[in-house]
């Protein structure tokens, strides 16, 4: 039977509507926390959209979205829970209820300092934004005004010029002299003046919603890249828990690969083997895939790919078509970054993106989070990020993808090896 503190260390992670440990954790502006599903499932069935505990009502329906720093400290707490490590103040023993606080203590402690790092810099780049679109208003507020002194100085040309005309018809009307009367009536009223139509014209006074909307904009997208260049380390360490065993199916070889017999490395031939031919095996690229597929949660797995030349990883979706020439991007199932040439690194996106790389990875990770629809890829050694394709929408099962490409005289015989991963705390 679990003793009080351990039933208050676990009530900390229980959702209060399933009452089962979190799943998709989500919280209300009232400071409460419940999974996604069922605090939606909670306000589908009732005429209020009201908190589950505290009953304070929303007038308007909140617009849910996963705490994921939450989320990865009750995730911490599962793999403890689940995998019963040794307490290390009483070795041989599961892990107590002392030990599994701490731990969850120092993680709090490293999710918050890793969201001081994103917040200040959201902070430094919302001051320079601010800046930017200040000074971008400012010139648009200039140029508006530049506008509106030229229009004013050609409407009153035009003023000056029909009053002139004005007390010209004025001066004529009193005339005695009829031939100057046929005459001006000739060069002033059958002969209108030049004036523009200004019903048309307009000075724009709205100088700074569209701007700061792109502003916002451009401050998500840096905000995600800023995300990725302060945390790549700490996120490799998360996502290597994902890391799952991945072994090669030689059924899916192109005739070219030769695997390993545990199945864990592939290198390109100098022959074409005569193997079987089946619906699964790839004719026209030297691709072979990984024997188990995801279709659902996230998985991780690293390649070793030091001493070759040319490379292709990723992941694809069951349906890729393994006999017609196909190209290596998302738009034929493919999510795939690839090296060439020796140095060459580029994200098979289409046009194909080349990626600016400070060191030559000689491990690579793939990161695939099937709900969020992400295939990210990391430098293993230097504990970077590389790329990612984010906003992808799988419908199929995945695959793990290898491509040690052809041999290139001899000079592209090392193989890819699918390596174990080094989880760190």
């Amino acid at each position: 039977m679990a003793s009080s503190s351990s039933l208050l260390s676990e009530e900390q992670f229980l959702c209060s509507i399933c009452l089962d440990v979190f799943k998709e954790p989500v919280s209300t502006s009232c400071g409460h926390n419940f999974c996604i599903a069922c605090v939606t499932k909670y306000w589908d069935s009732n005429d209020l959209c009201q908190c589950p505990l505290c009953k304070e009502t929303f007038y308007t329906r909140p617009e849910l979205r996963v705490n994921t720093a939450f989320r990865e400290v009750v995730e911490h707490f599962k793999r403890m829970t689940d995998e019963g490590k040794d307490c290390p103040a009483n070795p041989g023993k599961v892990a107590c209820d002392v030990c599994t606080g701490t731990r969850l203590k120092a993680l709090a402690k490293r999710v918050i300092a890793d969201s001081m790092q994103v917040f200040t810099a959201l902070v430094r780049s919302i001051e320079k934004s601010q800046v930017e679109v200040s000074d971008v208003i400012e010139k648009k507020q200039k140029a508006a005004e530049r506008q509106a002194e030229g229009l004013i100085k050609e409407l009153e040309h035009e003023i000056t010029e029909l009053k002139r005309r004005s007390t010209e018809l004025e001066q004529l009307s009193h005339t005695e002299d009829h031939l100057q009367l046929l005459q001006s009536f000739t060069s002033l009223v059958c002969t209108p003046p030049s004036t523009k139509d200004w019903s048309e014209i307009s000075v724009h006074s709205d100088l700074c919603v569209g701007t700061v909307r792109t502003a916002v904009s451009q401050l998500e997208e840096m905000l995600n890249k800023e995300m990725e260049k302060l945390l790549p380390e700490v996120k490799l360490k998360r996502i290597q828990q994902y890391a799952g065993d991945v072994t090669l199916d030689p059924d899916t070889a192109h005739p070219n690969l030769i695997l390993s017999e545990d199945g864990k490395q592939v290198r390109c031939g100098e022959t074409v083997r005569n193997l079987p031919d089946n619906p699964k095996r790839f004719d026209r690229f030297a691709i072979v895939l990984g024997k188990d597929c995801f279709s659902s949660g996230r998985f991780y797995y690293e390649v070793m790919v030091k001493g070759k030349t040319k490379w292709t990883l990723g992941v694809a979706r069951e349906s890729i078509d393994r006999k017609r020439n196909i190209s290596l991007s998302p738009e034929d199932g493919l999510w795939t970054v690839l090296l060439r040439d020796g140095n060459v690194h580029k994200a098979s996106t289409y046009p194909p993106f080349l990626l600016s790389l400070k060191e030559k990875p000689q491990k690579v990770g793939v990161f695939v989070d099937y709900e969020e629809g992400q295939v990210s890829f990391y430098d293993v050694e230097a504990r970077s990020h590389i790329y990612s394709f984010t906003g992808c929408t799988f419908t199929e099962k995945l695959y793990p993808l290898f491509s040690p490409c052809n041999h290139a005289g001899g000079k592209n015989l090392a193989p890819l090896i699918i390596s174990s991963v080094n989880h760190t705390d």
